[in-house]
C-alpha cells in the first residue's frame, strides 16, 4: 500500500479518494495489528497447553509438541481460508482435520490451567467444608455416645436405688435369709446403700467430666467456625484446631472406656500443607467440569483460528491507481445494474443472451469481479449478481468525475478554437 497517497494531489474527485484512501488505510492498519495480535493469542495459548502438557510428559518434549499444536493451528487456518473445498476435497478435508485435532490438544491442556485458576477457590472452600463436616460429624458421635453414656449411668442409678429399697423393706433377692422379710436398716441395707451412693458420686463425675468436655468442644467449635484460610495465622490457628481435637478425643476415649463404652474414632485430618497445595492438573478434573474454564480455554484458540483465517481471506489493502483504471473499464462492460434491498448498486455478471449468442468473451470483466471480491470491494449475492461495497463508491466516482472534466475539456477545445478563429478574422 502507498501511503504517499494521501499526500499527493488528487486530480480525480479530490475529496473521494482523501476519504476511501483513509478508510483502506485504516483497515490496512487493523490488518497489520492482527499479525501480532495472532501471534501473541498463539503464545498465550501455548503457555496454558504447554502448562497442561507438563505435567505428564517431560518438559522439554512438551515445550516441541506445544510449538507444533500452535503452528498447525495458524498454518492450517491460514490454508484453509485459500483452499475451496469443492476444488481439493481431499486437501481440503484434510487441513480441516489437522486444524481440528490441534485445536482439541490445545484447549484440552489449556483446559487445566483455566481449572486451576477458576476452579482454586473453590477447591479450597471445598477442603475446608470437608473439615468442617468430619470434624461436625465426630463432634455429633461423641454427643450420640455421650447421651448413651449418660443413659447407662441413669440405668444402673436407678437398679442400685431399687436394690436399697428392696434392702430396707427385706425384698431383694441377694439379702441374707436372716434378714429377708425384716424391714429396717440392717448391714444388708448399708452395704446397698453405700453402693448406691458409690454410683451416685460417679455418676456426678461423670457429668462434671462431661462440662469439661463439653468447654474444650465450644473451643473446638469456635476455632473452626472463624479460622480463615486466608488470615496470615491461618496455619497457627489450624495447628490448633487439630491440637483441640485430639484433646477431645483423647478425654471422651477415656471416659468411654471407664463407661464400658466404644467411643467414636477420631477424623485423620490432612495436614496444612495438603489444606493449601495447589491443584495438580490430571484426567479427573474433565470429570468436575468446568464451563467457565472450558469456555477460556477455547476462547483463545478460537480467536487465533478466526483471526488468522480472516488475515488470509480479506483483502491486503487499497487499489493501486493502475488498479482503479483496470477495474473501472472491465466493471463498464457490465450492462445490467440495479438498487437492491441492501440500498447497494448490485450487477449482473453473467453473460447476457446476445452474449452468449456471439460468443462474447467476458475473460477481463470476470477477472476484474474475481479482484474486487477477493480484495473486498464487491460483495457476492448469488450466482448471478454481485454488489459494491461502501469503499468501491469514492473509487468509481473519482473515475466518473475524471471522466466527466475530460468531456467537457473536450468539448471546450472546438468552442476555443473557433474563437480564436474569429479573432484573428477580425483582426485582418
Amino acid at each position: 500500500m502507498d501511503i504517499n497517497r494521501l499526500s499527493k494531489p488528487h486530480n480525480f474527485g479530490g475529496i473521494g479518494g482523501i476519504i476511501n484512501s483513509i478508510q483502506t488505510l485504516f483497515i490496512a492498519g487493523l490488518r497489520v495489528w492482527t499479525i501480532p495480535i495472532v501471534l501473541m493469542l498463539s503464545m498465550a495459548t501455548g503457555f496454558t497447553t504447554f502448562y497442561g502438557l507438563s505435567h505428564f510428559i517431560v518438559s522439554w518434549i512438551a515445550l516441541i509438541i506445544t510449538v507444533a499444536i500452535q503452528s498447525i493451528i495458524v498454518i492450517s487456518s491460514l490454508e484453509i481460508a485459500g483452499i475451496h473445498w469443492k476444488a481439493n476435497k481431499f486437501r481440503f478435508f484434510a487441513v480441516l482435520v489437522s486444524l481440528l485435532v490441534a485445536v482439541s490438544a490445545s484447549i484440552t491442556f489449556s483446559y487445566f490451567k483455566f481449572y486451576e485458576i477458576s476452579q482454586k477457590e473453590t477447591i479450597q472452600i471445598d477442603r475446608l467444608n470437608k473439615i468442617r463436616a468430619d470434624v461436625n460429624a465426630y463432634l455429633k458421635s461423641v454427643a450420640d455416645t455421650k447421651t448413651q453414656v449418660l443413659k447407662l449411668q441413669q440405668q444402673e442409678l436407678d437398679k442400685a436405688s431399687t436394690s436399697v429399697t428392696q434392702a430396707y423393706y427385706g425384698t431383694h433377692p441377694d439379702a441374707p435369709q436372716t434378714q429377708k422379710n425384716m424391714i429396717g436398716q440392717g448391714p444388708f441395707f448399708r452395704y446397698q446403700k453405700e453402693v448406691f451412693e458409690t454410683k451416685k458420686k460417679e455418676a456426678a463425675q461423670v457429668v462434671q467430666n462431661f462440662e469439661k468436655l463439653n468447654q474444650d468442644i465450644r473451643v473446638l467449635q469456635n476455632g473452626l467456625t472463624e479460622w480463615n484460610i486466608k488470615a496470615p495465622d491461618a496455619e497457627a490457628r489450624y495447628r490448633k484446631i487439630v491440637s483441640s481435637l485430639q484433646e477431645v478425643s483423647i478425654k471422651f476415649n477415656q471416659m468411654a472406656t471407664n463407661s464400658g463404652v466404644i467411643a467414636p474414632d477420631m477424623p485423620v485430618l490432612m495436614t496444612y500443607a495438603e489444606v493449601v497445595q495447589g491443584i495438580t492438573p490430571s484426567f479427573a478434573m474433565w470429570q468436575d467440569f468446568s464451563l467457565f474454564a472450558f469456555l477460556c480455554a477455547s476462547m483463545a484458540d478460537f480467536f487465533t483460528v478466526f483471526l488468522s483465517y480472516r488475515l488470509e481471506f480479506t483483502a491486503p489493502g487499497p487499489l493501486s491507481e493502475r488498479e482503479q483504471e483496470l477495474v473501472f473499464e472491465c466493471l463498464r462492460q457490465f450492462t445490467e445494474f440495479r438498487i437492491n434491498e441492501n440500498d447497494e448498486l448490485e450487477m449482473v455478471i453473467e453473460k447476457s443472451e446476445i452474449e452468449k449468442a456471439r460468443r462474447y468473451s467476458d475473460w477481463s470483466r470476470m477477472f476484474a469481479v474475481g479482484f474486487l471480491l477477493s480484495r473486498g470491494f464487491l460483495r457476492k449475492i448469488d450466482a448471478k449478481s454481485v454488489e459494491f461495497a461502501p469503499n468501491l463508491y469514492p473509487l468509481i466516482a473519482e473515475r466518473m468525475s475524471a471522466q466527466l472534466r475530460a468531456l467537457k475539456a473536450q468539448q471546450a477545445l472546438p468552442a476555443a478554437s473557433q474563437q480564436v478563429a474569429l479573432e484573428v478574422s477580425d483582426d485582418e
